[in-house]
């Protein structure tokens, strides 16, 4: 594990979820980072998690780097300006980078609504020439707003919540995703099959 950041340390930061660094000695050098990106209420905590735990019923060594709990954590001192919301991405790709680098299996899920900021993701973990698999929850606005699991959109539409993506604030599409998933009219099953399915060459390759 990188000096600057202690093992036992790593393993309380809040968002990352079911992490063992023993696991790692039976890992090879490098793992992966999933990048899930897409509006809130496209489904990236959901499939997160379930896709994790598809992924350890085959190996041990995966994490969920979860977005929202990262925030109430690590990043609880950024807010939603577009700089606070570019170093909210770099710290998780950093942070990701080191897990990755160990032999983890790496998954973000985070809105970053930003294409540079995606580039940039991308960009830190090639530096430790880990593999970056971006995935793209694609799921209409209304879609997500209809779902409204944690009553966002709402505080949004009644300006409680500002700066809310989506809403009042862009989102850009991805441009070259490794996988798009159509969240909006797929269960999270079937989602997370076409993901496992997608990711199978790649992974058996870690």
């Amino acid at each position: 594990m990188d000096a600057s950041i202690p093992a036992a340390l790593v393993s309380r930061i809040r968002g990352l979820k079911s992490f063992d660094p023993d696991t790692t000695a039976t890992h090879a050098s490098t793992g992966a980072i999933i990048w899930l990106t897409g509006l809130s209420g496209s489904g990236k905590t959901t499939i997160a998690t379930e896709l994790a735990n598809a992924l350890r019923r085959e190996r041990s060594g995966v994490c969920v780097l979860d977005g929202d709990e990262l925030r109430r954590g690590v990043n609880s001192d950024l807010g939603f300006s577009p700089e606070d919301r570019t170093e909210n991405v770099r710290r998780v790709a950093e942070l990701a980078k080191l897990l990755a680098g160990e032999g983890l299996i790496v998954i973000a899920a985070l809105i970053s609504p930003f294409q540079k900021d995606r580039s940039n993701a991308r960009a830190i973990a090639r530096t430790a020439e880990v593999d970056f698999i971006e995935v793209y929850l694609n799921c209409p606005v209304d879609v997500c707003e209809h779902r409204d699991p944690k009553g966002l959109y709402k505080r949004a539409r009644t300006g409680s919540l500002v700066a809310f993506t989506g809403i009042d604030s862009g989102y850009e599409v991805p441009q070259e995703p490794e996988i798009v998933l159509f969240t909006g009219v797929q269960s999270a099953g079937e989602s997370r099959a076409v993901l496992l399915e997608f990711l199978h060459d790649r992974l058996t390759r870690i």
